[in-house]
C-alpha cells in the first residue's frame, strides 16, 4: 500500500465500544465507498475490532489510530492494521511505527513539527486538531514553504467543511466522524451509516 493519503477522500475516524460492532459497521463503510477505516485504540474493544475487521471484511483496509507507544504498534499491527496514526509524535514512536513496515501517519500541528518530521525523511502526516490549530487557513500558509508536506486534516472537520479542505494542494484526504453519528452506532443503524459513508465518498468528485 502506497500511501494512506490516496486510499480514499475521507478516513472514517471509529471509536468502538463493542468489538461485536467492528464487521457490520465496516460493511457498510465500505459499502458506502469508504475503504479505509481508522479504528481509534481509545478503548478496550479496538484491538479486537481491528482484528475482525481484518478477518472479515477484505474489502476494507483497516487501521490503528491513537497509536502513542511502540507497544500500540506492535499491538495493532498483530491485530491486522494496515496503517497507523498518531495525534503526535516522538522519534521513539517515530521509529516504531517506521519499523513495522506499515504506512504511518504521525500527528503534527506546528511548522516546527512539520520540519522536524520532514527531516527524518517523513512527509506524510496527520494535520490534527485540525479545526482546533488553525483549520484551513493555517494549511494554506504551510503549502507556500513546505510543499513537500502532505496532511490528512482531522478534528473538527464536518460535510460542510471538508471539501474546502481536499480543495488544498497538501491535503490529501480528510478524518472524520460525521458519518458515524453516536445514535446510529448506538442503534445499529447500518443502513443510515452507508448512506452517510456514501456522501462522504462523494466528495472525490
Amino acid at each position: 500500500m502506497a500511501s494512506v493519503l490516496d486510499l480514499a477522500p475521507v478516513v472514517p475516524v471509529v471509536v468502538l465500544d463493542d468489538a461485536a460492532d467492528a464487521v457490520p459497521l465496516a460493511r457498510a463503510l465500505v459499502a458506502g465507498g469508504l475503504p479505509a477505516i481508522e479504528v481509534t485504540l481509545r478503548t478496550p474493544a479496538a484491538l479486537g475490532a481491528i482484528r475482525a475487521i481484518s478477518d472479515r471484511v477484505p474489502e476494507a483496509v483497516v487501521g490503528a489510530g491513537t497509536v502513542l507507544t511502540a507497544r500500540g504498534v506492535r499491538d495493532a499491527v498483530a491485530a491486522g492494521a494496515r496503517f497507523l496514526v498518531s495525534p503526535g509524535w516522538t522519534d521513539a514512536l517515530v521509529q516504531a511505527m517506521r519499523a513495522s513496515g506499515v504506512p504511518f501517519l504521525p500527528g503534527v500541528s506546528t511548522a516546527s513539527e512539520v520540519v522536524a518530521l520532514l527531516e527524518r525523511g517523513v512527509s506524510e502526516m496527520k494535520f490534527f486538531p485540525a479545526e482546533a490549530a488553525g483549520g484551513i487557513p493555517y494549511l494554506k500558509s504551510l503549502s507556500g514553504p513546505l510543499p513537500q508536506a502532505r496532511f490528512c486534516p482531522t478534528g473538527g472537520i464536518s460535510l460542510a467543511s471538508a471539501p474546502s479542505y481536499l480543495a488544498l494542494p497538501n491535503v490529501g484526504c480528510v478524518g472524520g466522524t460525521w458519518m458515524l453519528p453516536a445514535d446510529a452506532v448506538a442503534a445499529r443503524d447500518w443502513g443510515r451509516v452507508e448512506a452517510l459513508a456514501r456522501g462522504a465518498a462523494a466528495l472525490a468528485g
